[in-house]
């Protein structure tokens, strides 16, 4: 009773769902629990029909230089729902962090080289900051 109650507040509240099904590229990372305290960044990046292949054989390359600090948390592709999405998952201790972390790549021979290859497969991006809950392993 309790729970379809919640069920009934929480379907006047919520406007909209979306579901996807990742999975993880091979290169990347495999998503560890973490100490913290961190700030999370979820990028989003929707790419144009027929990139995924080239997207991922240029990050293979790039995600060295993003592993330095070990940032990169993890990096996902859509195979059901919206295709052609790609998420990458960075964990910062804050924003100052992030900014350095971030500049510090383009300060590294290569790094630019890989953007220049990746920004025109993409139609759209995001980036969302967010803060674990306790209960994440990722704090």
């Amino acid at each position: 009773q309790e729970y379809m109650e919640f069920r009934k507040e929480r379907s006047r509240m919520l406007l909209s769902r979306r579901n996807q099904l990742l999975l993880e590229f091979s290169f990347w990372n495999e998503p560890h629990p973490r100490q913290g305290p961190n700030i999370y960044e979820l990028r989003t990046y929707k790419l144009k029909p027929g990139t995924m292949i080239e997207w991922g054989n240029n990050w293979a390359r790039a995600i060295k230089y993003r592993q330095e600090n070990q940032e990169a948390v993890g990096g996902f592709f859509s195979q059901i729902g919206e295709l052609y999405v790609v998420h990458h998952l960075w964990a910062y201790r804050d924003l100052q962090s992030r900014e350095e972390t971030r500049n510090a790549a383009w300060r590294k021979r290569g790094w630019d080289e890989n953007v220049y290859y990746t920004v025109p497969l993409i139609r759209s991006m995001e980036s969302r900051i967010m803060i674990p809950l306790k209960i994440s392993p990722l704090q």
